[in-house]
Order: structure tokens, then sequence, then C-alpha cells
């Protein structure tokens, strides 16, 4: 049994040393993950499915080669013909059908950049829940020094018959809860983290950190530049997709015409034996004519569909103008809410509760008083971290309808209006 023990060592050693670990802040998710998500690597073979289409579009058919045989009669002398066919079309088809599919490619390239803006998105929501909660677990460690400190000034008295032996134990049981809680933040820390190894292709025994604190709040100011999405940039390449479909499809109403030479010698035997050998070359070509098939019906098809996607863009337009405003307004209660807490609240909860335990101290207040202020002050400490945590989640969610972190084209190229920016110490 020992002997197993020790080959079993290494490898335990093997699979501890395998397991890779990261530390990333806030600043660094956008980057690794648009480099290393599994999805979106599969998505961008979608862009290289779609060159390889544009390769093969706008080009002339093969031709095709010949070879007739008449065998001679009474009547018609022998023949042996060999021809070269060749289409070509009278429209601009071609050209058209080269610039659909290079709109395509515009296109896959577009929905790549918005999985990217919304893969971000999800990744920096979890960052922030995590930094949240390490925040909200470092209040609970101070909370839980002080409900300690107390505990043991409370047992120490109890001993010496000062307070009462009750006192004591709530203490510690106030005490024990603020452990407790601390111990399913971890908890839930733990869990916001398994869910974000996979975005950034790491496995589940990695080790993966966030390091950092969550940025100063800064509230933008109304006029931002959205129309650098890449939905919003994908609803506009497909109305133009369309525009050049309707074309296309007026272009096939004419089928190709079709040209082509033959050539070969013709032979016959004359009376007395006599055998004459001519040669024949000639010239043909065919046209052929929209009487019955005028695809009138491919181009009804694509005219409502270009109507459709014109329609599904400025619906997506008003979408997300709400949901900029949206998440600017959700911004600004967050803000408000975290300052009138943190900055005129909580100051007055703090010299209430420190009043209150020296009362208690001299014997002037009961226990149940203290802690109850002790659960306001912790309250109030608690929502104020929840309203930045909320602010940075709406922050997100802002960033993430304007486009930022995987805009479309360059911020600069639409010349967009500067937001006045409103921004104050972190809280």
């Amino acid at each position: 049994m020992l002997r197993h023990t020790f080959l079993l060592i290494p490898l335990l050693l093997a699979a501890a040393s395998s397991a890779s670990a990261l530390t990333l802040n806030l600043a660094e998710i956008g980057p690794r993950l648009r480099t290393s998500h599994p999805s979106l690597k599969a998505a961008r073979m979608v862009v290289e499915e779609a060159r390889a289409r544009q390769l093969g579009a706008g080009r002339l058919s093969n031709p095709s080669v010949g070879l007739d045989t008449r065998n001679e009669t009474y009547l018609s002398p022998g023949q042996v013909i060999l021809s070269l066919d060749q289409s070509f079309p009278l429209t601009k088809r071609l050209r058209l059908e080269k610039q659909f599919t290079g709109q395509l490619v515009t296109a896959a390239e577009l929905e790549v950049k918005d999985a990217e803006r919304r893969l971000i998105s999800e990744a920096q929501t979890l960052a922030v829940q995590i930094l949240a909660i390490e925040q909200q677990r470092s209040l609970r460690q101070q909370q839980t020094a002080l409900a300690a400190k107390l505990s043991e000034f409370v047992a120490g008295r109890a001993k010496a018959g000062e307070l009462s032996a009750l006192d004591a134990a709530q203490a510690q049981v106030d005490a024990q809860r603020l452990i407790v809680e601390a111990r399913k933040l971890e908890g839930e820390s733990r869990s916001l983290l398994g869910a974000l190894k996979p975005m950034l292709n790491l496995d589940p025994d990695d080790t993966l950190s966030i390091s950092g604190t969550l940025p100063d709040m800064g509230v933008p100011g109304k006029g931002a530049n959205w129309m650098i999405r890449a939905d919003y940039q994908l609803a506009e390449a497909k109305l133009i997709a369309s525009q050049t479909d309707i074309g296309l499809a007026k272009a096939n109403k004419w089928e190709d015409v079709r040209a082509g030479i033959f050539a070969g010698p013709e032979y016959q035997n004359a009376t007395g034996f006599d055998r004459r050998t001519n040669g024949v070359i000639g010239f043909r070509f065919s046209i052929p004519l929209p009487f019955w098939n005028k695809n009138q019906g491919q181009v009804a098809e694509k005219t409502a569909a270009a109507e459709r996607v014109r329609l599904e863009q400025a619906a997506l337009g008003k979408q997300i103008r709400s949901d900029v405003e949206n998440a600017r307004k959700d911004m600004q209660t967050s803000y408000d809410l975290a300052h009138e807490t943190r900055d005129k609240l909580l100051p007055l909860v703090i010299e209430q509760t420190g009043k209150l335990e020296k009362a208690y101290e001299n014997g002037q207040a009961d226990l149940l008083t203290v802690l109850r202020a002790r659960e306001q002050r912790l309250q109030l400490e608690a929502a104020a971290l929840d309203a930045v945590r909320d602010f940075h989640l709406a922050r997100i969610r802002y960033e993430t309808a304007t486009g930022k972190h995987a805009p479309a084209i360059p911020p600069a190229a639409t010349a967009p209006a500067k937001p006045a920016i409103r921004s104050s110490p972190r809280p």
C-alpha cells in the first residue's frame, strides 16, 4: 500500500503543475477574451468561409468542348466536328456577384465584432461582480474584527461579573454571523470565477484572480456616438447588400448568351471511288429570350427583403438609443445613491455608533442597542458598495450599448459629439 502511495505522488505533482494561474484586472478582460474565447475563434472561421466564397464569385463559367461525328450517306457527306463554346453574361451580373460576396464578407466581419461586444460585456459584468464581492468580503472582515474585539471585551467583563453572560453570548453570535456571511460571499465569488474561466479559455482546475479595484465613477453626458456599434453597422451592411441583391436579381432576368466556334473535315466518296475531302469552319451564337420567365418573383422577393432589413435597422437604432439613455440614467441614479450614502448618511451612523459603544462601556447603554447600531452601519456600508457595483454594471451596459470596446469603425470617422463627463473620487 505504501508503495502505491509513493507512485501516486509524482502523478499528483504533475497534475498540480499542469494547472496554470492567471491574474487580470478589469481593463485586461477585453483583450484577453478577444484573443482567447473559443466561440470567437470559431466565429472568425465564418469570415474565412465568406472570403473563400468571394474567390469563386464573379467568374465566367467554364468553356465546353464538343465532338460531333456524322456518318456519310447518299444524301450528306461524313463529318467530324470539334467545337468550343463559352457563355457570356449580357448584364453586369458578374460584377454584382463579386460586389455582393464582398459585402457578405464585411457582414461576417461585423458579426464577429458584435459577438466580441456582447461577450466582453458579459465577461466584464462577471469581473465587476467579483470585485464588488471582494469589497463586501473586506467590509465583513473589518466588521468581524470589530465584533471579535467587542466579544472579547464583553467576555472579559462578564467573567469579572460586571456584565451579563447573555451579553457575551450575544456578542459571540454576532461575530460568528459575520464570519458566515463572509464565507457565503467567498462561495459566490468562486462561482462567478468558474463562469468566467471558460470565457478566457481556462480549464476548471486553472487558477483565476481579478486584481485591482473598481475605477472612479463618472457619469457621461448625452450625445454618445452609438453608430459605431457593430450590430448597427451590420444592419447598414445588410441594407447595402440587399440593394445589390436586388440588382443581381434584375440582372438574372437575362440568361447568359452562348458563343462558340466549330471546325472539322468533311468527306464524301464520289463515283468511281473518287474520295473528296473538304474542311468546314463556323461560328455559332445564341441569345436566350426572356419571354416566359423574367425573374419577377425573385426581384419581388429581394425587394421585400430589402424593405424588411431597412425597417429592422430603424427599429435597432431606436432600441440602441433607448438602451444608451436608460443605462446613463441608471449610472446617474447609482452615482447619486452612493454619494448620498457615503458622504451624508454613513458619517452620522459612524458617529452615533461610536457614542453608543462608549456609552455601553460605561454602562449607560445595553448591548442590543450597540449591535443594532453596528448592523445599521454595516447595512449602509454594504449599500454604498452595492451602489458602486450597480453604477459599474450600468456603465458596462452603457459601454456595450455604445459599442465602446468593439467598435465597428473608428470613433473619429463619424465625428461624434464630445459628451460632458461628471466625475468624482471613488466613494
